[in-house]
């Protein structure tokens, strides 16, 4: 039996399941700080008896083995995570092997083991919500640097008619800065949920994520683009994200049919709890 945990900025998903990636049990937590989630983590994998656990969690974290901070949640803005030794909490308490990656890292696992980029070496797998992130399978492999990629904080050319300042803590402007569920909601005053009929809101959304996909394709050339997350639930994003790429793109590169190119997760929200799964998988059979 295998755990999984999807670690996200509101909440935790935790499951067990097997080596095919079927789901037996799984619970919603929401996150607080360390302190009162991981005891709720763990209380819900005690009573299952585990070959390793896959940990999929929201960052930046340090994912180089050599690092004397490996397993850390960084530099995040989510009080009381910073510096917080993740991985080294879980195996503590469990004593088993822990797989351990991006929340995103693990849902374009998951999308390229069972999702829409089966049978794939590559894909993109992008999450626009609460952040933007994005993971890449490359040659069948996850894409890991000195660190894991941390795509959604790119510089975007700003529409002339924005005026919004941006949301990121960081780089104020960057693409999650100006593209997020937050950015959406400080900009137009309300939650991307209730702006559905205002059609200028997904237009301008569509102009900086179609910004994003051009360098990512530029730069990658994935198989398979995966847009997933909260903001993407809004189906016309996709229609204004092609209208503006192949602007962008200008024929400058030759792609296919851009519906079955850029598409919604094959495995829906279990996209990255499946993910932690295969990373539970790998850590089990080394």
């Amino acid at each position: 039996m295998l755990g999984a945990i999807e670690a996200g900025g509101t909440k935790f998903v935790c499951a067990v399941g097997d080596s095919n990636g079927k789901i037996v049990e799984r619970v919603q937590i929401p996150t607080a700080v360390p302190e009162e989630t991981i005891p709720k983590v763990l209380e819900f994998f005690q009573s299952y008896s585990l070959d390793a656990v896959g940990i999929g969690s929201f960052g930046p974290i340090d994912v180089n083995p050599e690092s004397p901070t490996y397993g850390y949640i960084t530099s995040t803005p989510k009080e009381g995570w910073m510096n917080y030794p993740f991985v080294q909490s879980i195996k503590e308490a469990l004593s088993v092997p822990i797989g351990f990656n991006t929340d995103v890292n693990a849902a374009a696992l998951g999308e390229a083991t069972y999702g829409a980029a089966k049978d794939l070496d590559s894909c993109l797998y992008i999450t626009v919500g609460t952040g933007i992130g994005a993971g890449a399978i490359v040659q069948g492999k996850l894409l890991q640097g000195w660190s894991h990629p941390e795509m959604g904080h790119i510089l975007v050319r700003r529409h002339p008619g924005d005026q919004y300042e941006g949301k990121c803590g960081y780089h104020q402007d960057c693409l999650e800065g100006l593209a997020s569920g937050p950015a959406i909601e400080a900009r137009w005053g309300d939650k991307g949920v209730n702006l559905v009929d205002r059609e200028e809101v997904w237009e301008l959304e569509g102009y900086y994520l179609a910004q994003a996909l051009m360098q990512y394709i530029l730069i990658l050339s994935p198989k398979k683009i995966i847009l997933g997350g909260g903001v993407m639930k809004q189906k016309q994003v996709f229609t204004n994200i092609r209208k503006y790429l192949v602007e962008l793109l200008n024929d400058y590169v030759t792609l296919p049919d851009l519906h079955s190119y850029i598409v919604s997760p094959g495995l829906g929200d279990d996209a990255g709890i499946t993910g932690a799964l295969m990373l539970a998988r790998e850590a089990a059979e080394k």
